[in-house]
């Protein structure tokens, strides 16, 4: 097998946040090279989000692409290794594809509270910043959504176990205390990524999965760039009913999501090692 083959190989078993990691590393490690063959200091510029709203319709790509980019060593070494331990609990639990829905609409909605802030509020209130880049709004939006719900849940930091609701209220504070500090419009993505972190496990815990039409959006835009087949496929309309005017895939989805919740609330209360046999395996089982 060559080398190229064996590294394809290899990311494809990666899960869907490993693989984000990788990408993160190889944009950064590219940007060093622009930096040390280009004599620049602004090689990923073109990726980063602009202050500017009207720079920012020149490259709307920004909205997304910044959440990619990171120009400091130990800023990106502190976001991957947080988003690498944060994404293990989350893909244990949820769907692989509400978890990158929380992290994507995080990095989006960090990124428009940002060009809110730097275009609306009057400029002798901010420091002046030209662009924001780091995936921290997406990695704040994933911290508070687990800190809102499954907030008893004890996890190790260093040598303490501290609830995930209590490191959601200190993040939050951090990032408040954070507006009157040098990295002003870094903390306003963050405060963004927050607030849709909260509204998303609010939401979720009444039964509503806020990011589905995000996610529905993402898989017609993933499937333009899937090879078509010239295969003709023939469709046999379904003798099955419908459930409370859902399909039968909808309603397994849902009544899924509502026995994680359960099962989940029962850690909350009484620890992972209070589920049954059968309780462990339907969570690794749903995890996958």
């Amino acid at each position: 097998m060559s080398t190229s083959k064996d590294l394809k190989y290899k990311f494809n078993r990666l899960n869907v946040f490993e693989k984000i990691i990788v990408l993160n590393i190889i944009i950064y490690f590219i940007g060093q090279l622009i930096n040390v063959f280009g004599r620049t200091n602004s090689s990923l510029s073109y990726l980063g989000l602009p202050s500017d709203f009207f720079q920012f319709l020149l490259k709307p790509w920004s909205l997304i692409t910044y959440g990619f980019t990171h120009y400091g060593f130990f800023h990106i070494l502190f976001n991957l290794l947080i988003l690498y331990y944060i994404s293990r609990m989350l893909l244990n639990l949820f769907r692989p594809k509400m978890a990158l829905n929380i992290y994507f609409l995080g990095i989006i909605v960090g990124g428009l509270a940002f060009l809110f802030v730097y275009n609306v509020l009057p400029s002798r209130f901010l420091i002046n910043t030209s662009s924001v880049v780091g995936a921290s709004a997406g990695i704040r939006a994933l911290l508070i959504f687990l800190g809102v719900y499954m907030a008893e849940k004890d996890v190790r930091v260093f040598m303490l176990n501290i609830k995930l609701k209590y490191i959601a209220i200190i993040l939050v504070v951090m990032d408040v205390l954070g507006l009157f500090g040098w990295n002003q419009g870094g903390n306003v993505a963050h405060l963004g990524g927050a607030l849709l972190g909260y509204l998303y496990a609010i939401k979720l815990k009444e039964g509503k999965d806020i990011g589905l039409g995000f996610e529905r959006l993402m898989d017609t835009v993933m499937s333009w760039f899937k090879p078509k087949s010239n295969l003709k496929t023939v469709y046999r309309k379904s003798k099955k009913g419908s459930y409370a005017g859902k399909t039968k895939d909808e309603f397994n989805t849902f009544n899924n999501q509502k026995k994680i919740d359960l099962i989940l609330d029962k850690i909350s209360k009484s620890g992972y090692e209070s589920l049954t046999a059968e309780e462990k395996a339907f969570l690794f089982k749903a995890g996958k």
